[in-house]
């Protein structure tokens, strides 16, 4: 039976709905509470710390100090990514503390960690420290953050740049730009965004004395990952000792990747007092403290020949790492976001030049997506605004620039070579889809009702998967990307597959169940998949840049193949004939034109009994394989978007979303719909309405709830029209090329181009996202006035 491309409703669902899902949260062990003491302030000296009446307080255990951190010889947190300036010197490479000493650089930052009893006794013992601050002045905007009179972040540096990167020939694209015919240019600004996702931040430090050993239970995407940190960069202790348990997670997105100061701080706290010790992020704290994203100042120039056809692109961005380098916070502006331009078009004089910056903010790393949407939206917003002054039809100015069939394989004019696919073809059945012939009727009917309708179009091609390991560490990275699977039969037949992927929401136990399924022909339901364990699964990379399904599904598949192929082995050896004539379906072992066969649990039975067994061939079902790419996977689409904007208020409604993209073979329809529909969710919320904003001056978070940072609500997102075309990706056994990142990708483009394109009479050709409805409407009050003006 065929197991691959069935769109079965997802094994592990049951029990979430039923509030039977083992969080964290949920881990039933009596635990002290920890409770982080953070800056009121964006950028002060303290001056002194008091903590000898919070120690008499009822019920506190421990005070945990910034002293005592560096008395312990615990390390800073790490930054994975040092990245090479222009020049070829190295960045600013500053500590990052898991709890400040003399200096807060940001609004949250740890001061001190109090262990009590219970929560509200750590809470009171908070309020009774004594911290003399010396406020200074703050840089949380990236206006203005590189002149020299912009207040300076750290102190020991001289101005705000952690570093000055650079990609391709400057020299040719300026010669380039200067013979084109035309030369578009656009100013855009990438709003900073905050994950949120249904489950904070937990984690649930544990330490036996007897053993010398610590256990961590973390809310993580990645828990081998953490493990390493632990090990090498902060504890400082043998890896062999640590083990890290990462149960159901309710949600990362990106921001549940990196190693945070909570995870170092319960497994100190639990050696010092020799009991488990927890910490589980309020709302609020993780407002103020969980990794941001986006946050980009950008000026972007393309330049065109006579017929509309791209001779040359310049980008230069300002990006915000905030006040700390997180984990991959300097890879997301510079090798994520920088290789994949041009995305789907064959433009090659191309320069791209980012500036990464210091501000008084929370660190900012990466969020579904990862400096793909950020690459995409510029670009989409760029090929728009040439199609509108040009006066061309926006499908296509694509469809000239898109690179032909026949050129793939593709060698980009930077790192990645395109395996598969057809991208114009794509972009015809798009148009198809999008039925342009009805927009007419469609955009008459809401003017009607007083309404402005307008059509968006985003054309993406991102570069995820992540591989081979020897490129990345050749450009700069400081770990392999492989991943790891293990598939182990029982002697009943019993199938238990351990797998270094980690599934937060991805659906992990329904379609690698299904891989294995297929070529054992065992129903999916009958197999059990392990995860997030590192006390069960020896090593893995983790779940991020839609790597599950290439990377970890493709070791998971080559894993099966060896143990099916030891399987048949013995099944041969029991029928009595040659292996070659062996076939496996539907869960029987049969030789060809024969009537001969044994079941799967048969031959299972007989690996743990060896008796007459084939000669050389060791007992058991256990095989463990590696899988490193050979290449990123480079997944393609168009997303077509719809609005109807109210010219009275501003406010902005989706009326369509349709998406047509390749993901290369698909496993499970229903799950890649899923994905589809959550990433448009947070698309839409980026281009609406979600944005993390400081006050100037204080550096104070206004957006520090859900009352003040907005997110979209079940009335905000259509029904998403999906459609799929499949070319088989060549660089790794499934033929898969992910597609959890796609609709964040492609989405932010195709709402601003659909509100541009509404305001089109207005005059209006930019709005900056998020496009708020007092945005929207200032910009239609502008353009009136300017009409009046003339």
């Amino acid at each position: 039976m065929n197991w691959i491309g069935k769109p079965l409703r997802r094994k592990e669902d049951g029990r979430f709905i039923t509030g039977q899902g083992q969080y964290v949260g949920d881990v039933d062990i009596d635990a002290a509470a920890l409770y982080v003491l953070r800056s009121p302030h964006a950028n002060a000296r303290i001056v002194s710390i008091d903590i000898r009446a919070a120690r008499d307080m009822p019920g506190v255990l421990d005070i945990i100090t910034g002293e005592d951190i560096e008395k312990a010889d615990i390390g800073g947190l790490p930054c994975a990514y040092p990245v090479t300036n222009r020049d070829g010197t190295p960045m600013v490479f500053p500590h990052h503390p898991v709890i400040a000493t003399n200096r807060v650089l940001h609004v949250g930052d740890q001061v001190a960690a109090i262990v009590a009893e219970t929560l509200a006794d750590a809470q009171s013992a908070a309020e009774a420290i004594e911290v003399v601050y010396e406020a200074l002045p703050s840089q949380t905007s990236l206006v203005g953050v590189l002149t020299k009179d912009a207040a300076r972040v750290r102190p020991e540096l001289t101005d705000n740049q952690c570093f000055d990167w650079g990609l391709g020939d400057e020299k040719a694209a300026d010669t380039a730009m200067a013979g084109a015919a035309h030369v578009v240019e656009l100013d855009l600004v990438q709003n900073r965004v905050n994950a949120s996702p249904m489950e904070t931040r937990n984690t649930l430090g544990l330490y036996d004395a007897g053993r010398d050993e610590y256990t961590l239970y973390t809310s993580t995407q990645n828990p081998h990952s953490i493990r390493v940190c632990l090990s090498a960069s902060t504890l400082k202790i043998p890896e062999e000792r640590i083990r890290v348990i990462s149960p159901d997670v309710g949600g990362g997105f990106g921001m549940k990747i990196y190693h945070y100061a909570e995870e170092v701080l319960v497994l100190f706290a639990a050696r010092r007092l020799r009991r488990p010790v927890r910490w589980e992020a309020s709302r609020s704290e993780a407002f103020l403290v969980d990794t941001y994203a986006r946050d980009h100042l950008t000026k972007v120039s393309l330049g065109l020949d006579a017929d509309g056809t791209f001779v040359a692109l310049k980008v230069h961005t300002i990006a915000n790492l905030g006040a700390y380098l997180s984990t991959f916070g300097p890879s997301i502006p510079t090798f994520f976001y920088g290789n994949p331009f041009p995305g789907p078009y064959s433009v090659r004089d191309i320069y791209i030049h980012v500036q990464g910056v210091f501000t008084n903010t929370t660190p900012v790393d990466a969020y579904r997506g990862a400096g793909r949407p950020e690459m995409t939206y510029v670009m989409e917003r760029i090929v728009e605004q040439a199609a509108r002054q040009l006066g061309q039809d926006p499908f296509e100015i694509r469809r000239r620039n898109a690179i032909p069939p026949e050129a793939i394989p593709y060698k980009t004019p930077f790192l990645h070579t395109y395996d598969s696919g057809d991208l114009p073809a794509l972009l015809d059945r798009t148009r198809e889809a999008a039925d342009l012939d009805g927009f007419t009727e469609r955009k008459a009917a809401s003017a009607k009702k007083g309404l402005l309708r307008g059509l968006g179009v985003s054309f993406y091609l991102e570069s995820c998967g992540m591989g081979p390991s020897k490129l990345l560490i050749e450009q700069g990275f400081t770990a392999g990307y492989y991943e790891v699977a293990t598939v182990r039969i029982s002697p009943t037949g019993g199938i238990t597959v351990l797998t270094g992927s980690h599934s937060h929401g991805q659906g992990h136990e329904t379609a690698f169940a299904q891989i294995v399924a297929e070529k054992i022909g065992i129903d999916p339901a009958r197999i059990e998949i392990i995860h997030g364990d590192t006390g069960r699964m020896a090593y893995g990379v983790g779940t991020y840049g839609s790597r599950s399904l290439s990377v970890g599904g493709s070791a998971l598949a080559i894993c099966t193949d060896k143990v099916v192929a030891k399987m048949k082995r013995i099944a041969a050896h029991m029928l009595g004939v040659d292996v070659a004539v062996i076939e496996v379906s539907d869960g029987i072992f049969r030789a060809s034109g024969t009537n001969l066969a044994k079941t799967f649990a048969e031959v299972a039975q007989r690996a743990y009994a060896p008796v007459d067994y084939p000669a050389g061939l060791e007992p058991g079902l256990d095989e463990t394989s590696y899988f490193d790419p050979e290449a990123f996977t480079f997944p393609y689409g168009c997303h077509i978007v719809e609005v109807e904007v109210d010219p009275d208020t501003g406010m902005t409604s989706i009326c369509r979303y349709l998406a047509v993209d390749d993901f290369g073979r698909i496993v499970n329809p229903l799950i890649v719909a899923g994905q589809i529909h959550g990433g448009a969710a947070q698309a839409i919320g980026q281009a609406l309405m979600e944005s993390c904003e400081y006050e100037p001056g204080s550096g104070q978070l206004l957006t520090g709830s859900f009352m003040d940072y907005a997110m979209p609500r079940a009335r905000d997102i259509p029904d998403i029209e999906m459609e799929a075309m499949e070319t088989i990706c060549t660089t790794n056994p499934i033929g898969a090329k992910g597609c959890g990142e796609a609709s964040a990708i492609s989405g932010p483009a195709a709402v601003i181009n659909a509100i541009c394109d509404a305001l089109r009479d207005y005059g209006v050709s930019h709005v900056d996202m998020p496009a708020t409805p007092e945005k929207v409407w200032r910009a239609i009050r502008s353009a009136d006035k300017a009409v009046a003006a003339e």
